[in-house]
């Protein structure tokens, strides 16, 4: 098999990166990684070789690159891991749904708590605005688990697409001190369990740039 390659950005700030790459541990794939910090000045040029968009994540798998975080995912699942998807086929259309949604929305979560592993802001970004997007995540959240989690600890039970989907905000959640309760603070503390993610983590740890704002 051709050897996988994603191409990401700094793993203390990129949620985009961190989407696919846990899909792709979550699935047990081999995988290189090539990591382009975001301080660096030929940064953009850097990722032009190997992303059209101009952006990361880019997954390269021999002439073929996919750009797009979701679309990587949808290849990974596709490609080598069939079970990123929840089996059942209305399962998996909330699934794509609730993926789609946590893609193209939520900007003011993303512009008033980027995300950052290191550092704590206890408060910080909860905006009026901010508030009503995190109770409609933390409905997703409960409806999924009530519905379909009934397998194990994940929105569909086991790790899906979803899950990857959902993981940054997990984060952020930390960073921001965000106060959830009930299933929705169960399934964070899964998701902050998951092997791959306390790697990622604890690899955002090691990293030595440092930006006063990012948002991805």
């Amino acid at each position: 098999m051709t050897e996988l390659t994603l191409v990401i950005g700094n793993k203390n700030y990129s949620s985009w990166s961190l989407r696919p790459w846990l899909a792709m541990k979550q699935a047990g794939l081999k995988f290189s990684e090539v990591k382009i910090p975001i301080d660096i000045p030929e940064r953009y040029a850097e990722i032009r070789r190997y992303s059209p968009s101009g952006k990361v994540p880019v997954l390269i798998h021999g002439d073929l690159k996919v750009w797009e975080s979701l679309a990587i995912c949808e290849y990974i699942a596709e490609r080598f891991a069939k079970d990123l998807w929840p089996v059942d086929l209305a399962e998996k259309a909330i699934a794509r749904a609730i993926c789609a949604e946590m893609h193209a929305g939520f900007q003011n979560l993303r512009e008033n708590m980027p995300m950052d592993c290191r550092n704590r802001y206890p408060g910080e970004g909860m905006t009026a605005a901010t508030e009503a997007e995190i109770d409609r995540i933390i409905t997703i959240w409960r409806e999924c688990r009530q519905k379909f989690g009934k397998g194990g600890d994940m929105l569909f039970g086991n790790f899906t697409i979803a899950d990857a989907m959902f993981a940054p905000v997990v984060l952020r959640f930390v960073t921001y001190d965000v106060k959830i309760h009930s299933e929705a603070r169960d399934y964070a503390e899964a998701i902050l369990a998951l092997p791959a993610l306390q790697e990622w983590v604890a690899e955002a740890y090691r990293e030595t740039e440092s930006i006063l704002y990012y948002t991805a």
